[in-house]
């Protein structure tokens, strides 16, 4: 009688089982290492750019700082080149404010802006509207002439312009500097460009609705362009609220504007610096501000329109 012995199956991994194939053996994984080394490597290179970003950013934050820095300083050291502040005091502020009405000044700098603001930005959304949705006589002449006209420096057309404001009786009022400014061709190519972009398709799809072409930009387009109506109208305050040369020219009155009451601290006897540092710490504390807390429309406006 024969006996069949069966033996049990061989367990994977033992000396009985049979050989499928090679084995594989689990060993060090290079894969994480390479990795790192490229990662390694990328952020290298993007060391001398970091480096001079760094250094760009110190360039323009510098004279920021030593304008904050000579104000704190008493009016004895206010030409000194110490780049730290001690010891500080607050004498230039105290003689700022008994000596100019700087509280009067800002607001009335701020209605300047304001209004200039508003009033460029209202016509920028109608002309860039119009430039964008139709085509009529004379369209790309037109827009040229709003490129060339700023182009032009505003120093070739201050005379003509303050001749014009003379002769109206607007010299010494806020409406004597708006007026001639009350249209940017800055404002108009920028908001040009946001709107060539925009869905034609929703357009066609808004005045088959039934909404004129009025609402259509007024309950379609604007409500869409929020950050980038935003960013131009942080933009346009700033630069309004910056101008010098033509406030000082029309506002002769000491109380005018800020930038008139800055220049109350010049004179033939000698130039106080450390108020004139101070009145401008306190002029550019409101654009700080209104930076600090609308920054991220202006970021949103570039992400959203791919500008760099």
């Amino acid at each position: 009688m024969a006996f069949i012995t069966i033996a049990p199956p061989a367990q994977p991994g033992s000396l009985d089982a049979p050989l499928s194939g090679p084995t594989k053996v689990p060993g060090p994984t290079t894969a994480p290492a390479a990795g790192r080394g490229r990662l390694r490597s990328a952020s290298l290179r993007t060391v001398p750019s970091h480096v001079l970003l760094i250094a760009l950013a110190v360039v323009s934050i510098f004279p920021i700082y030593w304008m904050f820095v000579t104000a704190f300083r008493p009016s004895s050291d206010a030409l000194s080149t110490n780049p730290l502040p001690g010891p500080l005091s607050l004498e230039n502020f105290q003689y700022v404010l008994k000596t100019i009405p700087i509280a009067g000044m800002l607001a009335n700098t701020f209605g300047m802006a304001l209004t200039l603001a508003v009033s460029q930005l209202l016509v920028a959304i109608l002309a860039s509207y119009g430039f964008a949705r139709w085509d009529f006589l004379g369209k790309k002449a037109l827009y040229l002439l709003f490129v060339g006209s700023w182009l032009v420096p505003f120093q070739v057309t201050m005379i003509p312009n303050y001749l014009l404001v003379s002769q109206m009786g607007l010299l010494n009022t806020i409406t004597g500097v708006v007026i001639p400014q009350l249209c940017s061709a800055f404002a108009v190519m920028m908001l040009r460009q946001h709107l060539e972009a925009f869905p034609k398709d929703l357009l066609d799809a808004s005045q088959m609705d039934g909404r004129s072409s009025w609402r259509t930009l007024w309950e379609v387009v604007v409500p869409n362009l929020r950050p980038a109506l935003a960013a131009l109208g942080i933009m346009l305050f700033i630069s309004a609220w910056n101008e010098y040369l033509w406030p000082s020219l029309i506002m002769q009155k000491s109380d005018a504007v800020i930038q008139v009451g800055i220049r109350g601290f010049l004179g033939a006897e000698g130039n106080n610096w450390g108020a004139i540092m101070a009145a401008s710490s306190l002029a550019c504390l409101p654009i700080f501000l209104i930076y600090i807390f609308l920054q991220r429309y202006v970021v949103d406006a570039f992400v959203r329109s791919g500008l760099k």
